[in-house]
């Protein structure tokens, strides 16, 4: 008890109080008391605030460069992704200058009654009819793996993000419940079509998409919708949507339109006629 009522009588104040005037009696002040450690005090002081000054007059001289620079660049930006999209626009030109010739070629090859069909089943021509409209999306609390890659993961989209494995899956899916013509996001699918990932982007025959996914199929409405739901790639979208939270929505349209795809490669095979051995050959 004596511990504690000394500490309640002498607080810790009085001692700082006692320690500051024993200091200041001894002559222990903060400033300094010789003409040398003034001088030098000084002299600190005035090189300290020439560099503050010299700093500050220095970014004064250079913000109007600097912001010279970053118009420049803003320029020069502009007009790269001018000069981009006006090639952008030449070649989709192009490509339908292409198309076009194609579809005279076949006409021209005696193939007219068959040229809708092949422009139809190839992606060369843009087509429109009953369908399917199906929405696929991310979930609305996405994550990334361990890594940092939202694609890392294996199995199921554990992570609420669309892959681009899921996005096959759902285009085989409708392909074989018996759709006519499919587009995602506009882009129409050929044949030839590859759905690819880069990073977190879905890539289109290199084209990047973006969530959500609109997935356009062009066949019976009702009978290609309840074929795909009951299919193995329809369950899977279902096992995505009920436990990771991929959201998807399905319907049957009456009309949809599809675009033709942008750019048609043409293959043409031969059979090959098996010519009987000579004699002696095993």
């Amino acid at each position: 008890m004596s511990l504690i009522t000394n500490v309640m009588d002498h607080s810790l104040d009085e001692g700082y109080a006692e320690a500051a005037a024993r200091k200041q009696a001894d002559g222990g002040g903060g400033m300094p008391k010789t003409l040398r450690a003034k001088l030098g005090l000084a002299g600190g002081l005035v090189l300290a605030a020439l560099v503050v000054t010299v700093g500050a007059a220095q970014a004064r001289v250079e913000a109007p460069v600097v912001a010279k620079e970053r118009e420049e660049l803003i320029d020069r930006i502009d007009r790269e992704t001018e000069a981009a999209d006006k090639l952008e626009d030449g070649i989709d030109a192009l490509r339908a200058d292409v198309s076009a010739r194609q579809r005279e070629a076949l006409k021209r090859s005696g193939q007219s009654e068959r040229t809708d069909l092949v422009g139809v089943l190839a992606g060369a021509v843009a087509v429109h009819g009953p369908g399917v409209k199906l929405v696929v999306n991310d979930a609305k609390d996405t994550s990334t793996g361990g890594d940092g890659d939202a694609r890392s993961t294996t199995g199921f989209s554990d992570t609420g993000r669309v892959r681009d494995r899921d996005m096959q899956r759902v285009v085989n899916g409708l392909w074989e419940s018996g759709a006519e013509a499919i587009s995602i996001n506009g882009q129409r699918l050929t044949a030839l079509s590859a759905i690819r990932a880069a990073g977190d982007a879905i890539l289109v025959d290199n084209r990047p998409l973006v969530p959500p996914y609109t997935v356009f199929a062009v066949g019976d409405g009702q009978q290609l919708s309840s074929r795909y739901q009951n299919s193995s790639d329809g369950l899977y979208l279902h096992a995505l949507q009920e436990s990771y939270d991929i959201r998807t929505a399905l319907s049957v349209e009456d009309d949809l339109r599809l675009p033709a795809a942008p750019s048609v490669i043409v293959r043409t095979a031969q059979p090959i006629t098996k010519t009987a051995p000579e004699k002696g050959t095993p």
